[in-house]
């Protein structure tokens, strides 16, 4: 078994470099470098954000759920779509490779981690890591083998003919979490459910902060305390009253007590209370914050803290004193947050950010062009979060693109955008490419809905990285003598209903042009909230499709 002293401060540090995994519930594959402190790890609900700490966690310390992946192995930790294809093979008659689940850390390469040091993972590199895999035992080859002979009868696959390979990337097996020299904590207070499992949570917690000699001294005063509850008068009267019911009841005298054996320790008996009220009755906010501090605090020797969605249920004030807790005792540690929050982005700085989707994640710093890198280091997260969260964002020149765009689209589906998951964000035109450059890297579809400012020429050139693209559409129309939204609202609807729509009587285009022009945000207001029917130039209405 390997054991290797890390130093305490200075020196070089050790961290996870790479992250790489294969099948492992809904991340099918994933390949992601990391930053040496902070990571941010950002992306919509069902990306595989909490997938990849447990993950990470898991390869670690070989523990899931608190317990060792042997106890914890279940048919459903494999990739479901890798599984149906397996199945789906098997019955078109061929033999496919039984489904495996491989996790791969790379740590840095430090002198103190030489004997983790190897290139026993799929990038064939020379440096310390840590692998995981879970695979079919070649000793039950054939009883799975007769198992998959009806592929009409599986539904899951059957782990129990599956083993579990835990090892360095110097192929030395490792036995249990002391083997690697790197401890790991995992953080989510969202996943203690009942009050009973918060105390012991808790309690947990605080018991790894108390010295040997506070344990005995808690230990002992709780069992004296026990054994004054039989000297209580009362007590004994019961007792007195239970002890004429022997031979009824049993041979035996039968009294009440307190458990005093040794399952029953203080851990049990105790209840963790904030300013006299116990813990189980502060509200969720508060416990959440208490239990993420508690945990920092007794993983002090922890080296990669994994903190899940520190954000449940607490308010911007008590989010950002938390958030200033977790930076300002972070220490030389490497943290890791996920996050739907763009406060919480903002707080930690974007440049810590991972945008993570199903596997694919990447960094500010991964994007190529340097100045869209300094733009999205400077430019608060909100609207950078908005990108990465919706399942289809439409980019808008500004505010009144962005209310036609909003009710363009009710008219189209019955529903406001967001209620599909389809974000309209209003972008200064300046910045499209810059916002276009992630959803190319994170495959998330865009469309630009943008005037042609009397130049389609100019805006092809400017768009020509993305003409082709079939992640983003940009949406612009052809006829330069209409430049901007104003005339192409006039074109596509005709006088009569731009006039009953602004509640006015032009009596020709040029003066309507000029109003609207003169009143852009007041003519959008109007066309967003009028009860007149009225249609969307042709470009918006391939945008809201």
């Amino acid at each position: 078994m390997l054991m290797l002293a890390l130093p305490r401060g200075g020196g070089n540090r050790v961290f996870i470099q790479r992250v790489i995994i294969e099948n492992y519930r809904c991340l099918k594959s994933a390949n992601v470098s990391l930053n040496e402190k902070l990571n941010v790890i950002v992306g919509n609900n069902e990306c595989g954000k909490s997938t990849l700490l447990e993950a990470i966690h898991l390869a670690m310390t070989g523990q899931l759920n608190g317990r060792p992946l042997l106890v914890e192995l279940h048919p459903y930790l494999f990739n479901i779509d890798l599984v149906e294809a397996y199945i789906e093979a098997l019955e078109k008659g061929t033999s496919p490779e039984p489904p495996r689940i491989v996790i791969e850390v790379y740590l840095a390469d430090d002198s103190t981690l030489t004997k983790l040091k190897g290139d026993n993972n799929s990038l064939g590199l020379d440096q310390p890591g840590v692998s995981l895999v879970i695979e079919l035992n070649p000793a039950h080859a054939e009883d799975f083998a007769q198992y998959v002979s009806e592929p009409s009868e599986i539904r899951t696959l059957p782990v129990e003919y599956y083993w579990i390979k835990w090892r360095d990337f110097a192929e030395n097996e490792i036995i249990n979490a002391r083997g690697i020299p790197l401890q790991t904590s995992l953080i989510d207070a969202s996943t203690i459910r009942n009050s009973a499992a918060a105390s012991r949570y808790v309690v947990d917690i605080v018991k790894e902060s108390l010295s040997p000699k506070e344990k005995v001294d808690l230990a002992l005063s709780y069992r004296l305390m026990k054994d004054r509850f039989l000297e209580q008068p009362k007590v004994k009267t019961i007792n007195d009253a239970l002890a004429t019911k022997k031979g009824g009841i049993s041979d035996k005298v039968i009294s009440v007590s307190l458990d005093t054996s040794a399952r029953a320790n203080w851990e049990a008996g105790i209840m963790p209370h904030l300013d006299d009220i116990p813990l189980p009755l502060v509200g969720k906010g508060e416990q959440n914050s208490v239990k993420i501090k508690l945990a920092m605090e007794t993983s002090a020797k922890s080296h990669i803290i994994l903190i899940e969605e520190a954000e449940n249920h607490l308010s911007y004030a008590s989010l950002s004193e938390l958030i200033g807790h977790i930076s300002a005792n972070a220490g030389s540690r490497q943290i890791f947050i996920t996050t739907h929050s763009s406060f919480v982005l903002n707080k930690l700085g974007v440049e810590s950010v991972l945008l993570f989707q199903r596997g694919e994640g990447i960094r500010l710093t991964d994007l190529k062009d340097k100045s869209t890198q300094d733009y999205f280091m400077k430019l608060p997260g909100h609207d950078t979060l908005r990108l990465i969260l919706a399942k289809r964002s439409i980019l808008v020149e500004g505010p009144s693109d962005e209310l036609i765009v909003q009710r363009a689209y009710e008219k189209r589906h019955g529903k406001a955008p967001l209620e599909d998951g389809v974000d309209v964000i209003s972008v200064n035109s300046l910045a499209f490419k810059r916002f276009l450059e992630i959803a190319v890297l994170l495959k998330k579809t865009a469309d630009v809905v943008t005037d042609n400012d009397g130049s389609v020429s100019a805006l092809k050139t400017k768009y020509a990285d993305y003409l082709g693209s079939a992640i983003v559409t940009i949406q612009y129309d052809d006829d330069e003598s209409l430049n901007t939204l104003e005339p192409q609202l006039l074109a596509k609807n005709g006088l009569a209903t731009v006039n009953s729509v602004l509640g006015q009587s032009f009596s020709n285009d040029a003066a309507a042009l000029a109003y609207m022009a003169s009143h852009k945000a007041d003519t959008a207001l109007r066309f967003f909230e009028t009860s007149v029917d009225w249609s969307p130039p042709d470009y918006i209405a391939r945008a809201v499709r």
